[in-house]
């Protein structure tokens, strides 16, 4: 195996980095918001949008191989799955009678 060409290693590098910011935004967005519904909303959209940056910058990386090919098959997987799950934890917490924070409704 060889050894990556400067622009795919430039591309490679940018998407992880693309990835690995996604995902930090999503952890401080997770800290800051006051409630359970609007601290889902960051795991939900900026994870799914940080790993499928991570998973393409590493497709990249890797070139057109097997190994691409089993990582696209988990980008489509994560993809699909991960929206999923944050709607069905959203819609099983609103069921469950959790209630929307509200500025100054509570005190808060």
């Amino acid at each position: 195996m060889t050894e990556p060409g400067l622009l795919r290693t430039a591309a490679a590098a940018l998407l992880l980095a693309l990835g690995c910011l996604a995902m930090i935004s999503a952890s401080v967005g997770i800290l800051r918001f006051p409630d359970f519904y609007s601290r889902i909303h960051p795991a939900g959209k900026s994870d799914t949008l940080g790993i499928a940056f991570v998973l393409a910058g590493l497709m990249v990386w890797e070139g057109f191989t097997l190994v691409s090919l089993k990582l696209l098959i988990i980008l489509v997987f994560m993809l699909i799955a991960s929206p999923t799950a944050t709607h069905a934890l959203a819609k099983a917490a609103f069921l469950d009678g959790l209630k929307p924070w509200k500025r100054g409704g509570d005190g808060a």
